[in-house]
């Protein structure tokens, strides 16, 4: 694992584990499997002579420095620059390659739509439209077009468009500069001539203009006369149109103030007569008043009376109800703290039990524990004195257990009324001579075999296979 530091106009594109695609970055540690490569982003410049042709077909030479360099402002520039520069070096003719055939490229296309008059004189905007079609390009490589200069046309060999053309301005400036003193000796003379015709047209003009003036000032002085004395009239008719509002108006105020007044009277009276009309009404709800206070005090007497008759009366109804509910609530309430007090002694008696039970339980798991503990210090102390042999412990705990006795009597009522038919034999030594040869198994098989078959067949009535031998006694 390494440490890498770009400079100030370095980056470092890395790839590799744990990177999709690439990585850019100014500082960042290197781990195995990863690859790491330092690209510069400064500007470069680039100096182009592209040969193009206008629309005419005459060829030019267009000589150009381009400063170009990746788009530092833009991270996705940048990686397209990293993904063009990575094999190469910035000054590799790989990438001046890239760059002069995008510039020609363009430059041929637009030189092509435009006439050598038109590329000679609008160079400002043929250069400015170079510039905008080969900054397209460009863009896909993550360039950027710093600045970028292009220099005088310049003929191509064999073609001398641009010295024809020079030598024609240079023509067409003497021809020009001898037409200029030519116009201006011309200019002289003529201006000389309407010197002293403006001389004598402007002494005419000041006569005509005084006599103007002065007809000017005559007319003027009766317009002012006529002007004056209309307005004189317009301020007469003015003033009597005014009196005459003004009376018109006065009429008017007049009859206004006559009705007022007229209205005034008759409301007044009317007034006085609704004034009226209110004092009778007043009078006569005061007699109306005075006629219901004494009706109502004559009832509310007989009403108060009966009021405190009846209140009385249900005053002793409801006290003789409530004494009845009291006693009835009472009566219940000490039923239900009997049937409280019995509930709470048969709780009491269940729960004893369940304690005496749960304690019975108790101490019965306790027997039961100390048992299991007192048979298994049993069994450890016999297996201790047995010597750790298992099968004698087992042999000994079914002897005293009467097991043996057990299973005999398990097998005795198993086998009780089938009436099974048993025979027992022997060969009459049982082993008592004490010999151990490896022939007396064998002989003690077939010395069974009589007794086995005959017995077979007196309890199943089958024979024994003749190889395997035949009964004497017994008739097929």
């Amino acid at each position: 694992m390494m440490w890498k530091t770009a400079g100030p106009s370095e980056y470092l594109a890395i790839t590799g584990w744990g990177i999709p695609d690439i990585k850019l970055a100014k500082k960042e540690w290197i781990f195995p499997g990863q690859k790491c490569t330092k690209f510069d982003v400064s500007p470069v410049n680039y100096t182009f002579e592209v040969q193009a042709m206008s629309a005419e077909k005459l060829p030019f030479i267009l000589p150009a420095v381009f400063t170009i360099g990746p788009r530092v402002t833009d991270m996705d520039s940048l990686l397209l620059y990293a993904k063009l520069i990575s094999p190469h070096d910035k000054l590799s003719n790989h990438v001046k390659e890239l760059v002069q055939g995008v510039i020609e490229g363009e430059t041929r296309v637009l030189a092509a739509s435009m006439t050598m008059e038109q590329v000679f004189k609008g160079t400002k905007e043929f250069k400015k439209e170079v510039f905008e079609q080969v900054q397209l390009e460009l863009d896909q490589f993550g360039l950027l077009i710093y600045n970028a200069n292009v220099k005088q046309l310049v003929d191509v060999p064999g073609h001398e468009y641009f010295s024809y053309l020079g030598q024609k301005t240079q023509m067409e400036a003497a021809n020009q500069a001898k037409i200029d003193v030519a116009e201006a000796k011309k200019k002289g003379e003529i201006g000389a001539k309407e010197r002293e015709g403006q001389t004598s047209q402007n002494a005419a003009k000041i006569n005509a203009e005084t006599k103007m003036i002065m007809t000017q000032r005559q007319g003027e002085a009766q317009k002012e006369e006529i002007r004056v004395q209309t307005e004189v009239e317009l301020f007469k008719n003015r003033k009597e149109a005014e009196l005459a509002e003004y009376k018109a108006e006065l009429a008017t105020k007049n009859a206004g103030w006559s009705q007022a007044s007229q209205l005034a009277e008759v409301e007044s009276t009317k007034a006085v007569t609704l004034r009226e009309a209110e004092l009778q009404t007043e009078v006569e709800k005061k007699k109306v008043l005075t006629q219901t206070e004494k009706l109502r005090a004559e009832l509310l007497s007989k009403a108060a009376v009966e009021y405190e008759t009846k209140v009385q009366e249900a005053n002793w109804e409801l006290y003789k109800k409530q004494k009845a509910a009291e006693a009835t609530l009472y009566e219940k309430q000490k039923a239900a703290e009997a049937e409280k007090a019995s509930a709470d002694a048969k709780f009491y008696a269940c729960q004893q039990a369940s304690n005496s039970a749960l304690y019975a339980k108790k101490k019965e798991a306790e027997g039961i524990t100390a048992l299991a503990q007192a048979e298994g210090f049993y069994l450890n102390t016999l297996l201790k004195q047995l010597g750790g042999n298992y099968t004698a412990l087992r042999d000994y705990m079914m002897i005293n257990k009467d097991m043996y006795q057990e299973i005999a009597r398990i097998n005795a009522q198993a086998v009780n009324g089938l009436q099974p038919k048993i025979t027992v034999w022997s060969n009459g030594k049982g082993g008592e001579d004490g010999s151990n040869g490896a022939m007396k198994d064998v002989a003690g098989v077939y010395s069974m075999l009589p007794p086995l078959l005959k017995t077979v067949h007196e309890q199943t009535g089958m024979l024994p296979p003749t190889w395997l031998g035949t009964l004497s006694d017994v008739t097929p």
